[in-house]
C-alpha cells in the first residue's frame, strides 16, 4: 500500500467494518459512484494479499451484498479449512516430485508415456 492510498483512504474514506485478519473495509464517503455502483475498498493490514479477504467480505466489496458483514450470518460447515495465504512464488510453494528445485528426478515413466518428437 503506498502513500497515496493512504491518503486518498483518510480523506474519502469512511471505515464500515474490519475482518478476522484486520483488514480494514471502506466506502466512499460522499457517496461517489463508479460504473453505478458505490466505492469500496479494501486497506489490507500487512502485506497487500487479495486471498486474504474473507468471503463474506468479497462478496460485499464485489456489490453482491449491500449489506456490510458482521459476522452473524456466517455458516462454518466442517469441510471447510482455515485460510492459508497464497504461497506460490515463495521458498512454501508446493514442488511436485520431479521439480527442478526438489531434486529434478521424477518417477520413472508408467510405460504409457511417449514423448513427442516433432514429425
Amino acid at each position: 500500500m503506498d502513500v497515496g492510498t493512504k491518503l486518498f483512504t483518510w480523506m474519502n474514506g469512511k471505515l464500515v467494518g474490519e475482518d478476522a485478519y484486520g483488514n480494514k473495509y471502506y466506502v466512499h464517503r460522499r457517496g461517489v459512484l463508479r460504473d453505478g455502483h458505490e466505492m469500496r475498498w479494501c486497506m489490507y493490514k500487512g502485506l497487500a494479499e487479495a486471498s486474504k479477504v474473507p468471503p463474506e467480505w468479497h462478496h460485499w466489496l464485489h456489490h453482491g451484498t449491500d449489506m456490510v458483514p458482521d459476522g452473524t450470518e456466517l455458516r462454518q460447515f466442517a469441510w471447510q479449512k482455515e485460510h492459508q495465504p497464497n504461497l506460490t512464488g515463495t521458498p512454501y510453494a508446493y514442488r511436485p516430485p520431479g521439480h527442478v528445485l526438489e531434486g529434478g528426478k521424477r518417477d520413472k515413466a508408467t510405460g504409457d508415456y511417449e514423448p513427442w518428437t516433432p514429425a
